[in-house]
Order: structure tokens, then sequence, then C-alpha cells
């Protein structure tokens, strides 16, 4: 069995808050911008999770609630100057101190990196998220840390696919029985576990409520989660059973 040698963090939902605080009203600002009458409420917002990645949620409630727009010829175009739009002000939220990481998650990266645990990123995020997020909520020099970042459409078919992380074990050179995950949602666990690598599940409001019953560990955050304790356990020992909140 291979030891502990990468720890590859899922990003929206698992490092900081990010959903609720900062993509929707980021989506909200950019319908406003370009002149769209659409708004997503918190539970609205909580639903549309169910599909991954911005354009592709852009898509998803066009063709649900405004089939007319979803049917124009420059759709397309419309689809990529929402989502640059919304990138614009997401960013400018996290760089204003907006968004802040989840309990624990920058203990655990200072750890991996003291211990020579490498790091990495697989989110269907997109990279100027993912920089501009551990920037400010990290250090400046943060995003070098991270010895590999897969976000965005570098893939083509996002979580729950297992492509991302699949792409991210080829760039590390490593084995899935070499690495754990962290996520926050259940298409995040079946895109880690279908890739072969077992997951931590650190639930939040929007996903406290899925089937992880595929979870290595699922905690309410990483507040209690320690770097030792990581290393010490291996899949399918004890720490699963011990979980407080168990698998879901």
């Amino acid at each position: 069995m291979n030891a502990l040698q990468a720890l590859i963090f899922d990003v929206d939902g698992t490092l900081a808050e990010t959903e609720r605080d900062g993509h929707r009203p980021a989506f909200n600002a950019a319908f406003a911008e370009l002149d769209l009458s659409w708004h997503w409420d918190e539970a609205l917002y909580g639903r549309l999770l169910d599909i991954t990645g911005g354009k592709e949620r852009i898509r998803h409630f066009a063709a649900t609630h405004a089939p007319e727009l979803a049917a124009r010829g420059d759709f397309e175009d419309l689809v990529r100057r929402l989502h640059a739009a919304k990138t614009a002000h997401y960013v400018r939220l996290v760089e204003n101190g907006r968004l802040s990481l989840r309990p624990g998650v920058a203990r655990l990266i200072a750890s991996a990196r003291h211990t020579g645990i490498r790091l990495a990123i697989a989110t269907t995020t997109s990279p100027e998220n993912v920089d501009a997020l551990l920037r400010a909520s990290l250090a400046p020099e943060a995003p070098d840390w991270f010895a590999v970042i897969g976000a965005g459409d570098i893939v083509p078919a996002k979580k729950p696919a297992p492509d991302i992380y699949q792409w991210v074990l080829d760039r590390l050179g490593l084995p899935p029985a070499a690495c754990l995950a962290i996520e926050d949602s259940e298409n995040g666990l079946k895109s880690a576990s279908t890739a072969g690598v077992r997951c931590l599940v650190t639930v939040n409001d929007y996903t406290r409520d899925q089937d992880f019953s595929d979870a290595w560990a699922v905690r309410e955050s990483l507040a209690a989660v320690t770097l030792e304790s990581l290393l010490a356990d291996s899949p399918g020992n004890a720490m699963k059973q011990a979980s407080p909140e168990g698998s879901r």
C-alpha cells in the first residue's frame, strides 16, 4: 500500500464557502451587467449546484427557464460573456477580502508543506478564481505551493466524471492510493472515487444531506483533522467508522 504522498483539494465549498457568498452574487451581478432579469437566490442556487461548471450552469438554467434565449444563434457568445463578467465580479469579491478559508484548511496546508506532502487542486472552477482565492486567503505566492492545479475547462468532462482527478494524478506522477482527495459534494466524491482516490468529505449547508456513503470519512470541517491523523490512517480503517458525522 502506498503511503500518503499528496493531498488533492477541491476549491468551491471545500477551501472556502465560495458558492453562496461568492459565486452566487457574482452571477447575479453579471446578469444585471448584461441586462438579464435573472436572479439566483440561495435556494435556487443550491439546486443549480447539481450542475457542475459555471458555463454549464448558465446553459442549464437558460434551457429550463428561458428556452427562447437558449435557442438564439448568439447564445454561446452570451454564455461566454456572462461567465467572463461573473469571473471578474468574483475575483473582485475575493480580492476585497469577502471570502475566508474554512476552519482547519490553512493549518492542514501548512502541515503538509512542512512535512513534504505534495499539494494539488482538482476543481471545475476557473483558474482565475483559484488563483485569486489562494493569493487572497493564504499568501501572494500560495499558487506556487501546489504541484498541480487542475481547473476549469482543462478536461472536457467535469465532475462527477473522473477526468480532472485522472489529469491531476497523471501530472503528479502518483497512483491513486498515494493520494487523498478533500471534497465537499457528492459530485466531487464520485469524481475522486471513480478515479480510485479515497476521499475525505467536509460538508456544508448546501451538501450535508447528499449521499456520502462511499466516502473514506465525513467531517463537518477540517478543524479537528490533523495531518498526523491522515498519515496514521489508511483506506478502510477505523477512521471512517469513528467519524462523529459518519457517512451519509
